[in-house]
């Protein structure tokens, strides 16, 4: 694996320059983007494999992987010599008018990676479905966005033009986005309660991992901690159309369900006939150390959201659906009911390609899956953890704690932000190219850390 280097800390974090670009950063940014304070935050100057270092020169190991996005390693050599082949050529085309090629060779690798691996799995009903539409279409059709909240939007644009319902199920610590359908799904009143008024306010939210109760039954379903809910849905269950869920929660705090819980929710919106959206964007392309984490539960969705990881770098996300789902879309006419101008852009295409061709040679599955093991064996001494793969959470008791670690972290050349609606857990989902001596190192810091304090 490329990068195998340890901290090396040349100045005080954050250094002269870092802390010179922030005071200009805040004069011209709008005030709300970026946190400044005086241990925070570095401004990047370059980064490889699990490596990052500022424009003081200092060098850090990142277990952020930059928001999930970074699986592969920073700059990828490959993923930087497929970019760099393809910015010689285009940099754009007209992606819903003329097209690039590009577009159609990642629509169809994202649709075998997904429902076209998924086909077997599925229930006898759906899977006969699959199979006598395999003749004449592909299992899946793709949607293309610049962002995961634009995925999640035309997931949501989807349910409603297939089951013609305007109602969505969520659940409480989802986040799906911020953009304004995605907001409404969205469980955190901090990024909701200003914006309140001019949200549609169609969704729903119920407890994680338990599923909701519907018409007169009000008998309670145990959710994740073993509690009763009595919460029923508010509106007849002919009001909703679909259920958007996180396999695995992510800035939620990294919440692994109970085994049963998205099998029974699988069963839950075949019997009520809505659509089960599951958003991947944190947890696909090999994360939790299965190409996507609903295959830890073998749950075969109706439509699937990926982003992040997908290209390397390059914002490129997906929206992927059952070709029955998505071909409630009305056939284009020569104007698209939902598009953009970067739609299918070609770099994210060639970027998201060689990406997945990486996560393929380096079984980055795999390596997540025995990584994040020794990893959650290390970690199970200081504190409460959780998580699959390299997609792993610890819970601290006091709520305070993970926040002042990430800073203190930062000091000793490791990048970490806390998860969690409160900000309790500190998160460990690094690049999947980490070298298990990098993983050691930051087990060692945290250990010492937290002994100081």
């Amino acid at each position: 694996m490329r990068g195998d280097q340890l901290p090396l800390l040349r100045t005080k974090v954050p250094g002269p320059r870092s802390r010179a670009l922030a005071r200009q950063l805040h004069r011209f940014e709008s005030r709300n983007v970026t946190f400044v304070s005086n241990n925070w935050p570095i401004f990047w100057r370059r980064a490889a494999g699990a490596n990052v270092w500022d424009v003081d020169r200092n060098r850090y190991v990142d277990l952020s992987a930059a928001f999930g996005v970074a699986s592969v390693g920073h700059t990828n050599p490959r993923v930087v010599v497929a970019l760099r082949k393809q910015a010689t050529k285009l940099l754009h085309a007209m992606g819903d008018v003329h097209p690039n090629e590009l577009k159609l060779k990642l629509a169809r690798e994202l649709v075998e990676l997904t429902f076209g691996r998924w086909r077997s799995r599925a229930s006898a009903k759906r899977e006969t479905a699959l199979h006598r539409s395999a003749t004449t279409t592909p299992p899946a059709r793709v949607l293309f966005a610049n962002s995961g909240a634009e995925a999640v939007e035309a997931a949501l644009k989807t349910a409603a033009i297939d089951t013609k319902r305007s109602g969505v199920i969520a659940f409480e610590g989802a986040y799906h986005g911020l953009t304004y359908g995605a907001l409404d799904t969205t469980w955190r009143a901090d990024f909701r309660t200003p914006f309140s008024k001019q949200l549609g306010h169609f969704t729903t939210h119920v407890p994680y991992a338990c599923l909701p109760l519907v018409g007169t039954d009000r008998r309670a379903v145990r959710n994740r901690r073993g509690a009763p809910s009595g919460r029923a849905l508010p509106h007849p269950i002919g009001h909703y159309g679909a259920v958007i869920v996180e396999s695995i929660q992510g800035r939620g705090g990294i919440v692994v369900p109970p085994d049963d819980f998205l099998p029974n929710l699988r069963r839950f919106c075949d019997e009520h006939h809505l659509l089960l959206i599951a958003d991947e964007i944190y947890t696909g392309f090999c994360r939790t150390g299965r190409w996507f984490a609903c295959e830890h539960w073998n749950v075969v969705p109706d439509i699937v959201c990926v982003g992040k990881a997908l290209t390397g770098g390059l914002p490129l996300a997906a929206c992927i659906g059952r070709a029955e789902v998505m071909d409630s879309w009305p056939e284009s006419q020569g104007e698209a009911i939902h598009t953009s101008t970067f739609l299918g852009n070609p770099l994210g295409c060639a970027a998201a390609l060689a990406a997945i061709a990486e996560m393929r040679r380096l079984r980055l599955d795999a390596r997540s899956h025995k990584l994040g093991d020794y990893l959650k064996t290390k970690l199970a001494r200081l504190g409460k953890v959780r998580g699959k793969g390299l997609m792993i959470g610890v819970e601290f008791a006091d709520p305070s704690l993970a926040v002042r670690l990430a800073q203190q972290m930062l000091q000793r050349g490791i990048i970490a932000l806390p998860e969690g609606n409160g900000s309790e857990v500190l998160g460990f989902t690094p690049p999947l190219v980490i070298t298990q001596r990098q993983l050691d190192f930051c087990v060692d810091v945290l250990a010492e850390l937290l002994q100081s304090l």
